[in-house]
């Protein structure tokens, strides 16, 4: 099968290890990277202060002062150690957000949507075409969104309401997406 579109050939050939027998593709694409990241930018303005208290608070338990050895070291401030990792975590999550948009791919066949996401660990989601039932597309300015294919609302462990959105994020021309899905969908009616 040739690669007509435009996604590197070792996530086509993921995409295409994932096809069973007779269905083709429609659509395939990616996340836009930069977008994509844009999603964990939003963590920010938690893991700021986060981290930013955490800062103080290790100061503070040394006294505001660079620990002299002399009278031996006190292990105190070091507790606020784990909090401070966390928050760098926290803040570095967009850049991992970039790194992981950049082995995604997304696809549309005659039979169902499909997420497939991961590096080491492979992660693959799909949807019969039948389950897509109320599209919800998110556009910006430039023509790039998210197409939400699926919402499912469910009780998770704590018996609290959760939502998980099924779909494609950050893609390119998002509402030629969702169109050629419509389409599809009105063909198979």
């Amino acid at each position: 099968m040739i690669n007509t579109f435009n996604i590197p050939e070792h996530l086509h050939e993921r995409l295409r290890s994932e096809l069973k027998a007779g269905e083709i593709i429609t659509w395939a694409g990616q996340p836009i990277p930069s977008i994509y990241m844009k999603s964990g930018m939003k963590l920010w303005f938690f893991f700021i202060p986060w981290t930013a208290f955490s800062i103080f608070w290790i100061a503070g338990a040394s006294g505001f002062e660079i620990p002299s050895f002399e009278e031996g070291w006190s292990l105190f401030p070091l507790f606020g150690l784990p909090f401070f990792l966390i928050g760098i975590m926290g803040l570095s999550s967009p850049f991992w957000l970039k790194k992981n948009a950049r082995s995604m791919v997304y696809a549309v066949t005659d039979q169902r949507a499909i997420t497939i996401s991961g590096i080491k660990t492979i992660t693959v989601k799909s949807i019969p075409l039948d389950q897509i039932k109320n599209i919800e597309r998110i556009q910006h300015a430039n023509g790039s969104g998210d197409l939400i294919l699926q919402t499912r609302t469910y009780l998770d462990n704590d018996g609290d309401r959760s939502t998980e959105k099924f779909g494609f994020f950050a893609i390119d021309n998002v509402k030629k997406v969702q169109t050629e899905i419509e389409q599809l969908l009105k063909s198979q009616s």
